[in-house]
């Protein structure tokens, strides 16, 4: 291809990216001076303690419960539901004073400063603009409905003064800030992000199979982590030009049970990633290829139960000059836990919320690109 075809390639790939998700969200979305980092997890000892609202009472709902209750600077002060029999249960488990049948009415009372959104995405927007329009910080479950929701609430946040973080955890570990403070000695320029996130979910009743609660199935469940992961670990001023992706739907549902792509961004630097419902193990794979070194990452979704996460150096070929050394990050609590700390932190410095909810964007973004690009493929044929 000659250079002229392949500079028109290249528009053509961007424009359809932007005709995809608006050019004035992927602008914001690339641009700035602000990273995607956070707060070290200790600062959060120093700050006020967030008493917590909780909108729903699934799995997630509990299991962040147990974080909140963990975490040093947050408590639980409230959980909603639709049913007032099922916000009292979740209340009793994890001794919650108030349960209300109403997240509004729990948003809007004086016992919560904070609302954590748990519920399906389709309707993780309202409730999100709602809880800041209260005047009550905001951590929402992830994925988002598109970019453009996320900007809505954000803009809500900002309008009320109010925090915003999305429900993330292994930026949060302190394994994660230790790998990128690294980069620059251990490997150079990232060149390549490529990560897999795999599990199996065959429970058709469950809500990742909806398409009308849960649309990009999938690529917005797990996909999340795939794109999170290019946004930590690549330059942190780089522009996505173009996205390919494929998807595979679940025959009976019609729901995207997992999906492939690649990102292309304006350095020359890539993302690949796989994810889905219907792997036959877990895989939570992450490799950062530069061209000094490598590192890899076998669980970089998670950590070891004594709360420290370990990750893989490697430099040279297959002789004995070669160099492989593994590097163990100690930590106390997991991400889930730093999670809100780091949140407790984040809300008394301005700074950090933009950041904050630029790497929501920045995710959301990519998210949305790929999503269309596997849709433009499913049409295709």
């Amino acid at each position: 291809m000659s250079k002229p075809d392949e500079e028109n390639a290249v528009d053509r790939q961007r424009r359809r990216v932007v005709g995809a998700i608006g050019g004035g969200t992927l602008a914001a979305a690339a641009g700035g001076v602000l990273g995607a980092g956070w707060p070290r997890a200790g600062r959060a000892q120093t700050s006020a303690t967030i008493r917590w609202g909780i909108v729903g009472t699934g799995s997630i709902a509990n299991s962040m419960a147990r974080s909140i209750a963990a975490a040093g600077t947050a408590t639980i002060g409230a959980v909603s539901s639709r049913r007032m029999q099922t916000a009292k249960a979740f209340a009793e488990t994890h001794r919650v004073a108030n349960a209300f049948d109403s997240w509004a009415e729990m948003a809007e009372s004086d016992v919560i400063d904070a609302v954590y959104v748990a519920t399906p995405t389709s309707v993780r927007e309202e409730i999100s603009i709602a809880a800041a329009n209260a005047g009550k910080h905001v951590l929402g479950e992830k994925p988002f409905a598109t970019a453009e929701s996320v900007e809505r609430i954000t803009d809500a946040c900002r309008a009320a003064g109010v925090g915003f973080m999305d429900g993330t955890h292994f930026p949060h570990h302190p394994r994660t800030s230790h790998i990128k403070d690294a980069m620059s000695d251990e490997i150079g320029w990232p060149w390549s992000v490529a990560s897999a996130f795999q599990f199996n979910l065959t429970d058709r009743g469950n809500i990742r199979y909806n398409p009308e609660l849960e649309p990009y199935g999938a690529i917005g469940d797990a996909g999340w982590y795939n794109m999170r992961a290019a946004v930590e670990y690549l330059s942190s001023e780089v522009e996505l030009v173009s996205a390919e992706a494929i998807l595979r739907r679940d025959e009976q549902t019609g729901a995207a049970i997992s999906g492939s792509g690649v990102l292309l961004f304006d350095d020359g630097s890539t993302s690949t990633w796989n994810c889905g419902f219907d792997s036959g193990g877990v895989v939570m794979d992450l490799r950062i290829t530069g061209g000094r070194g490598v590192i890899n990452v076998d669980n970089f979704l998670s950590q070891d139960p004594d709360g420290s996460a370990s990750y893989q150096f490697k430099r040279g070929g297959w002789g004995p000059n070669a160099v492989k050394r593994e590097a163990t990050i100690d930590s106390d609590k997991p991400g889930s836990v730093l999670m809100f700390e780091d949140f407790a932190a984040m809300v008394g410095d301005p700074e950090w919320i933009e950041r904050s909810m630029r790497a929501s964007l920045r995710t959301q973004s990519w998210l949305d690109a790929a999503w269309q690009s596997a849709l433009e493929s499913e049409a295709s044929g």
